[in-house]
């Protein structure tokens, strides 16, 4: 990626932030008046995640399960007890990622990239696939949307951290490591509209 082409990202990245941070403003004091009520705990999830270049940023989501939760794996299926009611329901349509809008307007995140990881799998890429830590992370993207039912599949398998070191991870490296070398502004478009309207997202597992 050009720094012309940097620059569009960026520019296209502050834009859609800021107007979303104010169009989701009113569903966001929804659903936090939602947690509160329904979901014992704090608001928000913050949680240290591999950004660009391989440093670590500091994530923000809507919380969707119980406090500590995250002390016992990070890897979820659809099932897991350790989800809210109210955290089924927001990540079931991905709600609970709107928050991290915040990260795309300070500039640790982008609108599409790679999914950031917790630490033990983004940063330990090697060879060519480490091409794809010089990309901010995203809110969406490839990987995301062919992964998008990905709780529900974890669901059926009994090992869930196998699966997803032997099936999934080596799956989402391929597909953001193709959108490293093949970036275009049009795809970012294309993702964003797939990831806001799922009946066009034909390619998901």
């Amino acid at each position: 990626m050009s720094n012309y082409q940097r620059c569009i990202k960026r520019t296209f990245d502050l834009l859609c932030s800021c107007i979303g941070l104010v169009l989701l403003l009113i569903p966001g004091i929804i659903i936090v008046l939602l947690i509160l009520i329904l979901s014992p705990g704090p608001i928000f999830f913050i949680q240290q995640r591999i950004g660009q270049h391989g440093k670590t940023f500091s994530v923000i989501k809507f919380s969707t399960m119980y406090i500590g939760s995250e002390h016992k794996g990070t890897i979820t299926s659809a099932i897991d007890n350790r989800i809210t009611p109210i955290g089924h329901f927001l990540r079931k349509f991905k709600l609970d990622e709107l928050p991290q809008l915040w990260n795309v307007l300070i500039g640790k995140m982008s609108l599409v990239g790679p999914r950031p990881d917790v630490a033990g799998y983004a940063d330990k890429l090697m060879g060519e696939n480490r091409k794809i830590l010089e990309l901010k992370p995203g809110i969406t993207g490839p990987a995301s949307l062919y992964f998008r039912n990905e709780e529900e599949v974890l669901a059926q398998v009994d090992n869930l951290k196998q699966y997803n070191d032997t099936v999934i991870w080596p799956k989402k490296v391929e597909l953001n490591l193709d959108y490293y070398y093949h970036w275009s502004f049009w795809k970012d478009i294309g993702y964003i509209l797939r990831t806001i309207l799922p009946g066009l997202n034909r390619y998901s597992l």
